[in-house]
């Protein structure tokens, strides 16, 4: 025993001596200037500069050139006027150019009406679908959004060409004799009309998938209790549905907006803005002004005009969202 107590005196237990290390590492110390230093800014400067190249530096190019007596002469030399808002008056005083803006507004509120429509039944139907039809229509919409936009332009122009087209052999043989031959994209309502149908058999899709992803967030037990309740269809969406999914459906709408406002490849493609000026839209009349007159001041002033009107549109229905929403609050 006393043996123990001796060697116990002459060497300590650890903990009598110096402490112990933590087995984890410390606290991180704080930089000198209490923040994390300029290297994630120097880290995201190259995207951030590609970006702003990118997407400010043609607007304001369009901008300079909208200002400018900028044709095809000043394209080769380099030598542009600077004319102020010259072109702008010049395009505000043209009647086609009004008559343009309204058709604009026309092609847009048709195409978003009928996909937002559209697309919130087919989110609604594929939530209701077991696995493998979900699964169908799911992948169905996948290739149809997959399909190039020229392609599917192509396709349509095929379905209803006059001689070969399978439109006009469907309803001749179903009794429509008038149908016989007949020159869809030379009446402006029709050839109008089909690129209406187009455009949104290719928004479609998009919006679907994405109104359905929304939908999932839905708790399914306000489901059950709004049934409990005895609340009919219309009113479950109305009051349970919709303002869960109002954000996303807010964010589609939107990009719907700017999506059909500056639609141009299809209409270009398929009529080139015809049969006369009946499927012109203001990107379609810009590139005309800017090609076919080699007035390129005009044509940016048409697309700076645009963009103002786009973003018009979107700030109004914001701005009368926000309002909607602070009264129910």
């Amino acid at each position: 025993m006393t043996a123990v107590r001796e060697q116990t005196a002459h060497h300590p237990p650890p903990s009598a001596g110096r402490p112990r290390r933590s087995p984890g590492p410390g606290p991180r110390r704080p930089s000198k200037d209490g923040g994390p230093g300029v290297w994630p800014y120097v880290l995201i400067a190259p995207a951030v500069l590609g970006t702003l190249y990118l997407l400010v530096h043609p607007l304001v190019r369009a901008v300079v050139i909208s200002l400018q007596d900028f044709g095809l002469r000043q394209l080769i030399l380099g030598d542009a006027r600077f004319v102020g808002l010259d072109n702008y008056g010049t395009l505000l005083g043209d009647s086609r150019f009004w008559e343009v803006v309204r058709r604009t507004f026309l092609f847009m509120a048709v195409n978003v009406v009928l996909i937002m429509v559209l697309s919130t039944l087919v989110a609604l139907m594929i939530e209701r679908l077991g696995r493998f039809g979900r699964f169908a229509v799911l992948s169905s919409l996948v290739l149809t959004w997959a399909m190039p936009v020229i392609a599917a332009t192509t396709v349509f122009q095929w379905l209803f060409h006059s001689e070969f087209g399978i439109v006009n052999a469907v309803l001749t043989d179903l009794g429509f004799t008038s149908f016989d031959r007949y020159a869809w994209f030379a009446h402006g309502p029709a050839a109008f009309a089909i690129l209406v149908a187009l455009v949104v058999w290719q928004s479609v899709p998009f919006a679907a998938i994405t109104l359905y992803s929304a939908l999932t967030t839905v708790p399914v037990e306000l489901y059950e209790s709004a049934r409990l309740d005895g609340a009919s269809g219309a009113r479950i969406f109305r009051s349970i549905t919709f303002p869960v999914v109002r954000p996303i459906f807010l964010l589609v709408f939107s990009l719907e907006v700017i999506w059909t406002f500056k639609a141009f490849v299809q209409i270009w493609v398929m009529t080139n803005g015809g049969p006369g000026d009946a499927t012109t839209i203001l990107p379609v009349y810009a590139v005309q002004t800017a090609l076919s007159s080699q007035r390129y001041d005009l044509g940016s002033a048409a697309s700076i005009v645009t963009v103002v009107l786009m973003s018009g549109v979107l700030v109004l229905y914001f701005r009368q969202m926000f309002r909607q929403e602070d009264e129910l609050a």
